[in-house]
């Protein structure tokens, strides 16, 4: 149990059977009555954002979250499958497990899974990855670094908006969290 006293942005709690993460929090004590917690909660299911409030020292169930690091090793049919890297057993999840971000997923990707009990909460993937093009409209000369963008497809089918002088066959590092070209990768 955690009190309301306690939150802070990152806090997992237990709500109607749900996890939710303390986004915002404010502690509010008014000149006339009982202090009160307001928050910003954010479902770790589903990504719904309420705002709830709760009595100053008021307890809630804390979630306990364990995070472990898995290796995707391949993906077979519909499910992925990944390798613990501590016990090397094996595990499989599915695109909707991973959610969006499997856009990103390649084999050898070491990965962050979050779990709550026996259910996948997330799968935190690396903030950057590198992946080389294979499909993207040639570059004319002329093309500099401050013009346009144009689509490119990266080797594990995802779209990113690359400036014009890109290539096919170069490496590129990619934001997986905004979905953005970073640079060239040089090595």
């Amino acid at each position: 149990m955690i009190s309301s006293n306690d939150f802070r942005p990152g806090v997992s709690i237990v709500l109607d059977g749900s996890v939710w993460r303390v986004v915002e929090f404010l502690h509010v004590k008014p000149g006339k009555g009982s202090a009160f917690v307001r928050t910003k909660l954010k479902n770790a299911q589903t990504g719904n954002v309420v705002e709830r409030t709760f009595r100053a020292g008021e307890t809630v169930p804390q979630a306990i979250l364990e995070k472990s690091v898995m290796q995707h090793t391949y993906k077979e049919g519909d499910d992925y499958v990944f390798m613990d890297m501590e016990s090397y057993e094996e595990g499989r999840l599915t695109a909707a497990q991973i959610g969006d971000r499997v856009k990103y997923l390649k084999e050898g990707m070491e990965v962050n899974v979050v779990r709550w009990g026996d259910q996948v909460m997330e799968v935190e993937l690396p903030n950057s990855v590198v992946l080389e093009i294979i499909e993207t409209d040639p570059g004319v000369k002329g093309d500099t670094a401050t013009g346009g963008t144009k689509p490119a497809i990266v080797e594990t089918g995802a779209q990113v908006m690359v400036p014009l002088f890109i290539a096919k066959g170069e490496r590129i590092k990619i934001d997986t969290r905004t979905d953005t070209y970073l640079g060239r990768e040089t090595s």
